[in-house]
């Protein structure tokens, strides 16, 4: 039988702390959270190795060290509502319901937006909607929102998605540039985004994500 608690210990100790990350509400969910359970069945061995998980449709669960320093530079307090874009089976969502008062989930996939909410429920994320619908539309049903964390990365970043970000709200978004991935923080001023530097990071562009080409005569 294999040792999925032993290989969380593991995975924070070679992982999340060595990235100088050390706040110990984020440590805790991810030693808390099991998330092999939150991975497709055939990837459950590699479910703590430090890379994405492939998910298929260019969609991924973030590695874990890129999930925690995300987690870490966006401080997320007890009280703040939480927007997940392209939660996936919920590995995400499940680790910042620990830290946050309620996670709003989107995942446009049916079969895993389903999956997600029966895997969230089992492991005790109450404080998780799943809401299924285009993850650049978000769900403005349910915000506006303290934090917005999207699960991949991005080249453009829809408009309908800042809307929904209270003003002073923070984002976490994972830029491509070319071949370089580089996540910033974004924090809402005015009406406006302005983006701080945190660290570098790779991922697919989610679908629907992608930089359109602009045409000229």
């Amino acid at each position: 039988m294999t040792d999925y608690a032993r290989r969380r210990v593991m995975m924070v100790d070679t992982q999340i702390r060595p990235s100088d990350v050390t706040k110990f509400p984020i440590i805790d969910a991810m030693l808390a959270v099991p998330r092999e359970a939150f991975v497709p069945a055939p990837l459950r061995e590699a479910a703590y190795m430090g890379e994405n998980l492939d998910l298929g449709e260019g969609r991924v669960i973030l590695e874990p060290r890129t999930l925690a320093k995300m987690l870490d530079a966006l401080e997320i307090a007890a009280d703040d509502l939480v927007l997940d874009i392209g939660a996936g089976l919920g590995y995400s969502s499940a680790v910042m319901a620990r830290l946050a008062q309620l996670v709003i989930s989107v995942e446009e996939d049916e079969a895993m937006a389903a999956e997600a909410q029966a895997l969230l429920s089992e492991h005790g994320a109450d404080n998780v909607v799943v809401h299924r619908g285009p993850l650049t539309e978000g769900a403005p049903e349910h915000g506006p929102y303290d934090v917005v964390v999207l699960e991949g990365a991005v080249e453009e970043l829809p408009q309908a998605l800042i809307d929904q970000l209270k003003e002073d709200g923070r984002m976490a978004c994972l830029f491509m540039e070319g071949a370089l991935g580089v996540v910033r923080i974004g924090y809402k001023v005015d009406g406006a985004m302005s983006w701080r530097f945190s660290f570098n990071a790779g991922a697919p562009v989610l679908p629907g994500f992608e930089k359109h080409p602009v045409f000229t005569f």
